[in-house]
């Protein structure tokens, strides 16, 4: 029987799914994160092969294999492209891998289309024009330090922004600075009767760790939102308005193509996400459902052509 296979690989995991002709996946395979930007390249480049290898059990007759890969870019060096290669080479699929950006396998996973623009808004955000089903233009996307706005990240620091503008006052500290405080300390973790010191506190508190990590304070934002809480209500506007910027830079002037929103921040459920969706009012607006289904349905395309059926989520028990 001849397989495709379909890497999702992210920063924290990394799962593989074997399809046939039909769709029906008949392996599946996983792994802990392969993003290279954050792992040493062969450590994520093993582990891929690795989560390849379990999916397909032992069967040979591979057609091709699609690894939709966040950080796919830093395979642009020589010595990183090289590593990967030689995982590919160690399993018996040289030649036969093709390593797409992640947003695309998201796309791919909602529609059909071949034409379209993605929005992703995990911790990080970007927007992509798609063409042919690949990303042809891109805006935004540039890192915690020069944009990424819109995202978990920029929601978690505007958060603490709002925490310290409300210790500097004279106002109540309940809502959205209390969640923060309590996150970033514990219930009782600082003396509220001395907002200097505790402001103070909590910028050396965020100071003091990985800047990625203000991403956890976004779940607050999203909550006093949903209660009515007007300063969070302002900070999920403006970071819809620059999620809705970055994408409708990548289109068309006129154009209807679909949208595929991908990441936490744009959930159907999100207040973020909800906004969007309105300023999108008109048009197709898509949740990417789940990226390895892309990145397996790609690769079928690239194998049997573009009738091919997108693949189930029913894996065939003779091949687990």
């Amino acid at each position: 029987m001849t397989l495709v296979v379909g890497v999702d690989a992210g920063g924290t995991s990394t799962r593989a799914i074997a399809v046939d002709s039909a769709g029906v996946v008949h392996g599946t395979g996983t792994a802990a994160g392969a993003n290279p930007n954050s792992h040493p390249p062969a450590e994520a480049a093993a582990r891929i092969a690795g989560a390849i290898e379990h999916a397909l059990a032992g069967e040979r007759d591979v057609a091709g294999v699609v690894v939709g890969m966040a950080g796919e870019s830093k395979l642009s060096d020589p010595a990183v492209a090289a590593e990967f290669s030689a995982a590919w080479e160690r399993i018996g699929l040289s030649g036969r891998v093709r390593t797409v950006n992640d947003a695309e396998v998201a796309y791919a996973s909602a529609t059909s289309e071949p034409d379209g623009t993605v929005l992703v808004a995990g911790t990080g955000s970007i927007a992509g024009r798609v063409r042919d089903r690949r990303m042809v233009r891109s805006s935004g996307g540039h890192g915690w330090l020069l944009g990424d706005e819109g995202s978990g990240f920029w929601l978690g620091r505007e958060a603490v922004r709002a925490t310290l503008a409300a210790l500097e006052g004279d106002g109540p500290l309940d809502g959205l600075p209390e969640a923060v405080l309590a996150e970033a300390f514990g219930p009782s973790g600082v003396d509220l009767s001395d907002r200097a010191a505790a402001m103070w506190a909590l910028v050396t508190r965020a100071n003091a760790e990985p800047p990625i990590r203000l991403a956890r304070y976004a779940p607050f934002v999203s909550a006093a939102a949903a209660a009515g809480e007007p300063g969070a209500t302002e900070i999920v506007a403006r970071g819809a308005t620059e999620l809705v910027r970055v994408a409708r830079a990548t289109r068309e002037p006129g154009e209807k193509t679909p949208v595929v929103l991908v990441g936490s921040v744009l959930a159907e459920d999100s207040p973020v996400g909800t906004r969007v969706r309105a300023e999108f009012a008109g048009l197709t607006v898509l949740t990417s459902s789940d990226g390895v289904l892309g990145a397996a349905w790609l690769a079928a395309v690239d194998a049997w052509g573009e009738d091919t059926p997108r693949p189930s989520r029913r894996v065939n028990a003779t091949k687990t």
